[in-house]
């Protein structure tokens, strides 16, 4: 792994979250059907061949689930707990906020999100000087990212392997990757 770089990868697991239980399934997520989020640094790491630093937002206003902020150091995650005013979304803030501070580090980015809200900064990063990736649902991703000149795009079920289970998605398959027998069960 390159010694001199660095990936951040940036998690908004709330996003996350609500597209898998709300768009995805239209339920609670199971056990076996939440991302393996040691997988997805794994995914990172390898693919762009160097460290990764996870930093892993959370909305602690209500409460700080310690046993999942347990889960996440194990897994080399540092765990962002935030607070504030119930009418702010005090993730998306703190994201905002932590691209606005790489635009002056040296370092690669990965965001983990599907929301819009972070596309003007993650554009602004994308100047040809780092590798700039989004790691979402394909389908529930924001078309604001497809503007932006450079950036990757990764799946994190079908790319990444965050999951156990398979998930009931509609998926848009290229005719390279098609398998009549998957339909024929």
């Amino acid at each position: 792994m390159a010694a001199d770089r660095t990936t951040w990868v940036l998690v908004d697991g709330e996003n996350i979250d609500a597209t898998l239980g709300g768009s995805i399934l239209g339920r609670r997520p199971q056990p076996d059907e939440r991302p393996r989020w040691d997988r997805i640094l794994s995914f990172v790491a390898n693919t762009w061949n160097q460290e990764t630093r996870g930093l892993f937002f959370l909305n602690a206003s209500t409460n700080l689930p310690m046993s999942f902020v347990q889960a996440l150091l194990a897994m080399g995650y540092q765990p962002v707990p935030l607070s504030g005013e119930a009418d702010e979304k005090v993730v998306d803030i703190a994201i905002q906020r932590t691209l606005r501070a790489l635009q002056g580090r040296d370092g690669d980015v990965v965001l983990i999100s599907h929301d819009g809200d972070f596309v003007d900064d993650m554009g602004a990063i994308a100047d040809g000087s780092r590798r700039v990736g989004v790691l979402a649902f394909e389908e529930f991703r924001n078309a604001g990212f497809a503007q932006i000149p450079g950036i990757r795009f990764f799946d994190l079920e079908y790319d990444a392997g965050a999951f156990d289970a398979q998930l009931p998605r509609v998926r848009i398959i290229p005719i390279d990757e098609f398998d009549p027998l998957q339909f024929l069960r």
